[in-house]
């Protein structure tokens, strides 16, 4: 039998704070074989990703160390190696998809530069050779107008885009290894399907080596030969996939397996009154170009939308990334300029200012994507969801404190975390909070911009059982943005899909659900309940 081209053993990894010790990795031991997928499977918190991170050496040195074990990739012993070892590793024989590629992309460069420098670093291309490889990377992985976007910067991609130029770049040197670290969290459903096959071809065509760090047992199961469930810090089952599905041991890897969210939204009044409603809403970004910046273009993000929705309902807004569901949330908040008519309750806001909007904004509010983005880290779990009611004085001073453990008791948090500070919590724990912090000022509309694309399986069951609850008790409305049709299925009344900034389909969800009319439609349909 030939060697693993990984090999850990017997790994523990402890993570020093002013007053205790974590002991997030507890003697993992692993082997990767050549040329095989092995699935690290596991929670957030369950330390997969620190042991991923442990292999390149890529923890927060000193506060980070190993009391034991080892690690060995063709033989070398990673946490022993120089530091001129472990550079000739990294973006060459060993890749990294980073889970959030907005914080590992410098902001300050463009996409090429940042791909073209691991090519020149490691391959000793040429800045035009770079370029035309970066391109190429970019087309492999499914980014139109890939010769347009290697100028991009980083927050001038969708969230999908920008996983896919990660991927790109850390395919770019044909690496032995690849490490992928939730590569799928962001990605649309029809998009995770083309990634996985992409990498499933690559794998062959380069007979690379994949370690995929993940909490989807959708995508295991498509992906993977081998699989380790962690646990706390430990591996409580390992084992051939077909055998693990078909049968698992451990409580903890059945209770993976059937964490998908499921059920159906909750009874609402039919006739209900309307809350919010567009007419041929327009969002145009212009196209500017030459030394006068002239516009010659526009990027139609949202091109002629028209929807209503009722009190106490939850419309599903559906699509791709860069169909521009986001936009058309942040358009009905007012928070980005648009054409066309918004109607919110029996206010016609789409001329309002900023201060005549300011007296609706309590009424109106989001929870995005990235709560450990939106969430100061400079403030205590109090002092943000406080700033709200202090902003709108939805409260007497003296009734702040009754009113923040109130809500954070509603979002089943404990009341005595709120001296916390954002960085102490899990995804889950945070995506709570920003929900908390919209709750507490008893919101009629409040729009979810992609709440549980980055929570585990689990995690996301309680956060949509959480919002059923939310919603039966105080009648709120939802515009619930995603991608993932399996939570829209679980929540939402009706559904509008989106592409291209137009709605190609809309209707009752189990009208959607069960004769979708358009073949966009049906592919989506298809991906996520394959």
């Amino acid at each position: 039998m030939t060697e693993p081209l990984l090999k850990i053993e017997n790994l523990s990894v402890d993570f020093k704070g002013a007053d205790r010790v974590i002991h997030a990795v507890k003697q993992v031991s692993l082997d990767v074989n050549r040329g095989e997928t092995m699935a690290l499977v596991g929670e957030s918190g369950s330390g997969k990703s620190v042991t991923a991170h442990s292999i390149l050496r890529l923890l927060p040195y000193p506060q980070a160390s190993h009391p034991c074990g080892a690690i060995y990739f063709d033989n070398l012993e990673t946490l022993a190696a120089t530091s001129d070892q472990i550079r000739s590793l990294r973006g060459n024989k060993i890749g990294m998809i980073f889970q959030e590629p907005m914080t590992a992309f410098n902001p300050l460069q463009t996409i090429e530069r940042q791909i073209n420098e691991v090519l020149i670093l490691h391959k000793g291309l040429s800045d035009s050779q770079a370029g035309q490889r970066t391109r190429e990377l970019l087309e492999l992985v499914g980014i139109e107008n890939a010769a347009q976007r290697m100028s991009s910067y980083p927050h001038e991609l969708s969230g999908g885009q920008r996983q896919r130029a990660m991927i790109a770049m850390a395919l770019a040197n044909n690496p032995e290894l690849l490490v992928a670290d939730e590569p799928t969290t962001a990605l649309d459903v029809t998009v995770q399907a083309q990634v996985i096959d992409l990498l499933k071809s690559l794998q062959r065509q380069f007979k690379m080596t994949v370690l995929l760090i993940t909490h989807d047992f959708s995508v295991v199961q498509k992906f993977s030969d081998r699989i380790a469930v962690m646990y706390q810090g430990e591996i409580v089952e390992t084992g051939n996939s077909a055998d693990i599905f078909a049968d698992p041991q451990h409580a903890y890897t059945k209770l993976l397996m059937r964490s998908d969210p499921g059920g159906e939204p909750g009874p609402v009044d039919s006739k209900a009154a309307t809350i919010v409603k567009t007419s041929n809403l327009k969002v145009w970004f212009p196209i500017k170009k030459g030394i006068l910046k002239r516009t010659v273009d526009h990027v139609k993000a949202v091109d002629g939308i028209t929807l209503r929705v009722r009190q106490g309902h939850s419309l599903g807004i559906v699509g791709e990334s860069g169909s521009g569901k986001t936009t058309l949330g942040l358009a009905i908040l007012r928070l980005i300029s648009s054409k066309g008519g918004i109607v919110f309750q029996k206010f016609a806001i789409d001329g309002f200012n900023q201060k005549q909007m300011r007296s609706l904004r309590k009424e109106m509010q989001v929870v995005f994507q990235d709560p450990f983005g939106s969430l100061s880290p400079r403030m205590s779990i109090a002092k943000i969801i406080e700033e709200g009611l202090d902003i709108h004085k939805s409260a007497d001073k003296e009734r702040f404190e009754a009113e923040i453990i109130k809500v954070l008791e509603e979002v089943d948090l404990d009341p005595d975390v709120r001296h916390r500070y954002p960085h102490e919590f899990s995804g889950g724990q945070r995506q709570r909070i920003a929900i908390a912090r919209a709750l507490v000022l008893k919101p009629k509309l409040l729009v979810l911009d992609e709440p549980t694309s980055s929570l585990d399986r689990s995690v996301q069951f309680q956060v949509i059982n959480l919002l059923k609850d939310l919603q039966l008790k105080y009648g709120i409305t939802y515009l619930f943005i995603t991608h993932d049709l399996k939570i829209v299925k679980a929540l939402c009344h009706e559904v509008i899909v989106m592409k291209s900034g137009v709605v190609v389909e809309a209707g009752p969800a189990p009208d959607v659900f069960k004769n979708p009319q358009q073949e966009y439609t049906q592919a989506l349909l298809a991906a996520a309940f394959s």
